[in-house]
């Protein structure tokens, strides 16, 4: 057993365990546990080592390290975290079992890798939040065991903000759970080299500032990007989708990206347009560029057999290898074939993978004028899911699969760099910690088209912004399903809409009735604004202009994203740490600092309680009724308006 200080941190040796604990950035410490030694060269999330002013002091058997508001004990072979400044306990490791295991559990799986878990003390009345995005519908996640994969409208990213003062991401890509139990909280990796987390101290704010320094601050955000993206699924030709253009064109209703949807191309990764349906995409961008709109066009990873880049990417090892059988991922519909062929998914881990697939895209799209990236089925979207099958090239698919979001975006922000572009974005179906770096917008996946699915939303897309990823928006009026003529679908998308508006991205998608087979000459029904009756689409535009109205507040809650890590759109106890009731409202946000939003969720409902934080004075948007806050109030939520308040005489609008 031995300790040692070393630059800005200690190490403690207990047999061939070894723990490292390093100041990394304000109010933060990096820990890492290898078995004989601690590893540089693992993948993970933190880009690099941010100064700190740190104060170490080792002894025999103990050590404490300060930086800032964070204090870290080491005694009995066990870590504390402690507030500096009221000496109260945040996280405490906890040995399983009395005498075996301690709190850090290694199982080998072979060849130097391990089933590693990590226990911490569990606390009454703590509040967990983060972790991505999940459809369970919860805020708080206190009580869920939550599994660490990628799935569609599943989204890991291992990063907790705690009610108690602390935010913790588990620094690594592999795939895992985390059980947040009333008896402890227990991370779990299947297989990886060793333990590795980050943690900070702070208010909810300070946390997630400190978190954008460590994993990487969003890029600047695009004006242009704060407007309506019109989707469905999807348009078949250059001439349909240019006529919706033109159509709202001529309505007079704003538009600032319209999408080109997956099967557009000529095969599955050749990653161009099929000419017999876009014969000229460079004129269509041209004439979209001439109303103001950008043209967003879905981009997959996989590639299907038939695709001509196929045996090259094979003979080059740019696929996703397997352990066991051919390099094929799943089974998907491509052109020139009846039923479904073996797919493979590039590596995106893999820096020459990266770069190929930005030359197809930039000769086929780029060149055309494209500027905009839909990173569709990204997770990456196996069929079966076997991860455990996988070798990539930074490592083992249980070890490093995670990442795939992140290095996928990194593709195309780094081809974009190259070509001298600074107005960056893509939207993509999953993410992991650090996706923000790369202009990474996030989507909520293939979602219902339910009230109790945009209920889920609301809390899936709070969670999201307290995972460190500012840009996210979801599917208006959901993906799968949609009666246009239906009463309560058409209040439903108005709903919807009013969400939609107050999100950070403003988007419609969807794949609308009537149902048909999954084939490349598919198409959903109609999903413009002017597709829901006379209603409902007086009471859409009306959001729309909402958001218009709200794009220079939008734009500066966007820049305050990229300078401090703040997202836009956030719970109310980011801003309000001290009011114990706004910890527990799930259903509510603030978009920026001014304007708190109370969605409307369930069908038939024309009011609804609001709480308004304590410490500010809250104005009633719709009525002019000045509130106190600290208090609950009943608001009007009648179907053409969504309930909006403002925060002590503020002007977003």
């Amino acid at each position: 057993m031995g300790l040692r200080e070393i630059s800005g941190g200690f190490d403690w040796r207990d047999g061939h365990q070894v723990v490292r604990v390093e100041a990394w950035g304000p109010d933060a410490v990096r820990v890492r546990v290898g078995l004989t030694g601690v590893r540089d060269d693992v993948p993970g999330a933190l880009v690099g080592r941010p100064d700190a002013e740190v104060d170490v002091k080792v002894g025999q058997a103990s050590a404490v390290l300060v930086n800032g508001k964070l204090r870290v004990e080491l005694g009995e072979g066990l870590l504390r975290f402690v507030r500096e400044d009221t000496q109260t306990e945040l996280l405490a490791e906890e040995r399983i079992h009395f005498w075996w295991p301690g709190s850090r559990l290694f199982t080998s799986t072979g060849n130097g890798y391990h089933r590693v878990a990590q226990n911490f003390r569990a606390y009454d009345g703590e509040r967990l939040f983060g972790l991505g995005q999940h459809q369970h519908g919860l805020l708080d996640q206190k009580g869920s065991v939550v599994e660490l994969v990628q799935r569609n409208a599943e989204v890991t990213i291992p990063f907790l903000v705690s009610s108690r003062g602390y935010g913790l991401l588990w620094n690594t890509p592999a795939v895992g759970r985390v059980e947040l139990g009333r008896t402890g909280t227990r991370w779990v990796s299947d297989s990886a080299r060793q333990i590795d987390y980050w943690l900070t101290a702070g208010d909810p704010a300070d946390v997630l500032r400190n978190y954008a320094d460590a994993t990487g601050h969003a890029p600047e955000f695009p004006e242009w990007a704060a407007g309506f993206w019109q989707s469905k699924l999807r348009y078949r030709s250059q001439e349909e989708l240019l006529a919706v253009a033109r159509e709202y064109r001529d309505r007079g209703l704003p538009l600032s990206v319209i999408v080109v949807d997956f099967f557009h191309w000529t095969h599955l990764g050749e990653w161009r347009f099929d000419p017999a349906e876009w014969p000229d995409p460079a004129a269509a961008v041209r004439e979209l560029d001439g109303m103001g709109v950008k043209l967003m066009v879905s981009v997959w990873p996989s590639v299907s057999p038939l695709s001509e880049n196929y045996p090259v990417m094979l003979e080059r090892g740019l696929f996703i290898a397997t352990e066991q059988g051919p390099p094929v991922h799943a089974d998907w519909p491509d052109k020139g074939v009846e039923g479904e062929v073996g797919v493979s998914f590039y590596d995106a881990s893999n820096p020459e993978a990266r770069a190929f697939v930005w030359d197809r895209v930039k000769r086929h799209y780029y060149d055309h004028g494209v500027r905009v990236w839909w990173l569709d089925a990204c997770e990456p979207e196996l069929k079966p899911g076997a991860p455990e099958n996988l070798l990539t090239h930074d490592g083992p698919g249980l070890e490093v699969l995670n990442a795939y979001p992140v290095n996928n975006a990194r593709a195309f922000f780094e081809g974009m760099r190259a070509e001298g572009e600074t107005e960056i974005i893509t939207l993509n179906r999953s993410a992991w910690a650090g996706s923000q770096r790369y202009g990474a917008a996030l989507w909520s996946g293939d979602i219902p088209a339910t009230f109790e699915s945009l209920g889920a939303q609301i809390r899936a897309g709070l969670n999201v912004a307290l995972s460190g990823i500012p840009w996210w928006t979801t599917d208006i009026g959901g993906f799968h399903g949609g009666d246009q003529a239906s009463p309560e679908y058409r209040e439903l998308i108005v709903r919807w809409f009013q969400y939609g508006a107050l999100c950070p991205l403003f988007r419609l998608h969807g794949f609308r009735d009537p149902d048909v087979p999954l084939h490349p000459t598919m198409t959903g029904g109609p999903n413009e604004v002017w597709s829901y009756g006379d209603e409902a689409y007086e009471h859409i535009t009306a959001a729309m202009r909402l958001r218009e109205r709200l794009r220079p507040y939008v734009l500066e809650q966007m820049r305050v994203a990229t300078e401090t890590g703040l997202p836009p759109m956030r719970p109310l106890f980011v801003d309000f740490p001290h009011d114990e009731a706004a910890w527990a409202v799930d259903d509510q946000f603030l978009f920026g600092p001014d304007l708190l939003v109370a969605p409307v969720y369930r069908h038939g409902e024309r009011s609804r309680e609001v709480h308004l934080p304590a410490g500010a004075r809250w104005t009633d948007h719709a009525t002019g009724e000045v509130h106190e806050g600290g208090r609950t109030v009943l608001a009007d939520a009648p179907l053409h308006r969504i309930p909006l308040f403002v925060r002590d005489g503020a002007q977003p609008f």
